[in-house]
């Protein structure tokens, strides 16, 4: 998925997240819902997640150095585990600890119709946010066939699904929150509202410690899709010049950014020169059919030589 079509789920899901953090905090002031609060520090915290996701992005694209020989791709998953602690400590830590403080001092809220209004308009925006984060998924990933919870978890973008699984937490939260107040109105009972608020920080924090999960496999390392290195596989096998070759290492730096290693055998009878025409060629194929492998590093060895061969 390009960096262009992550930054518009980005920006769409800050501008929403903006203009309802005001709104659900002007609602809490007026009302006094402790549920309502709990969803305005989830806006502000979403808000501040996508800022450190739009500077993940920006420092990924920075190009190689002699300190960074490969490049900063990782930065994006540096930063998108950031965004997931954050959920936790502030999203789900924050809402459980007002959740509690609330329920041990309980207070009937008041104006409820102003909650309803702000957290409807909020479900709406959220809602566009989320459209938006879901079709520029689904125009670039390419495992958008296999069904959207599917494709993301295969997905080595945390900037695109990131923002679709902050926005469908948030239309959680919302309904959770709507429930909360209705009952607290209803019943007379402001238990309801705080224990709203701390369902709201148990969503966050369920939702963090996936996210932690996620991002952390990323930033260790992970491989190719099984489609790649197959197809990576079968390049290199049919080229005349292999006789034999150990299946593909990849490593994905970044969304866009494999870094490819092959340990090929050639034919016995071919001069060094020969097989550096075939490492070329290998090369060339695989960057044709894989433009997402920015860097290969082949070990190429025959009875005539063994060299090693960096591009």
């Amino acid at each position: 998925m390009s960096s262009g079509s992550s930054k518009v789920s980005i920006y769409s899901a800050m501008a929403a997240n903006v203009a309802i953090g005001i709104a659900k905090f002007a609602g809490a002031y007026v009302s006094g819902s402790s549920a309502m609060l709990s969803e305005g520090i989830h806006s502000v915290v979403d808000s501040v997640n996508e800022v450190l996701l739009l500077y993940g992005l920006k420092q990924s694209e920075a190009m190689p150095d002699e300190q960074h020989p490969l490049g900063r791709s990782q930065e994006l998953y540096f930063w998108s585990l950031m965004v997931a602690v954050l959920i936790f400590a502030l999203g789900g830590g924050v809402s459980v600890l007002q959740g509690i403080r609330s329920f041990q001092n309980p207070e009937i809220a008041s104006d409820p119709l102003v909650s309803y209004g702000v957290l409807v308009a909020a479900a709406v925006f959220e809602g566009a946010a989320l459209f938006v984060s879901i079709r520029e998924f689904k125009k670039r990933d390419s495992n958008a066939d296999l069904g959207l919870w599917k494709a993301i978890g295969k997905s080595k973008d945390p900037s695109s699904f990131i923002v679709i699984v902050e926005d469908t937490a948030a239309l959680v939260g919302l309904a959770i929150a709507f429930a909360g107040i209705w009952l607290s109105e209803t019943t007379g009972n402001p238990v309801y509202d705080a224990i709203a608020s701390m369902l709201i920080g148990g969503v966050l924090t369920v939702v963090a410690i996936a996210l932690v999960a996620k991002t952390k496999g990323l930033l260790i390392g992970e491989s190719a899709s099984p489609a790649t290195r197959a197809s990576i596989r079968n390049i290199v096998k049919s080229d005349v010049a292999v006789s034999a070759a150990e299946p593909p290492i990849t490593l994905h730096l970044g969304p866009e950014d494999i870094l490819l290693a092959l340990n090929i055998e050639f034919e016995n009878s071919l001069s060094a020169d020969e097989i550096e025409l075939a490492v070329r060629r290998i090369e060339k194929t695989i960057r044709a059919n894989h433009t997402d492998v920015k860097r290969i590093f082949i070990e190429a060895a025959s009875v005539v030589s063994s060299q090693l061969h960096d591009s």
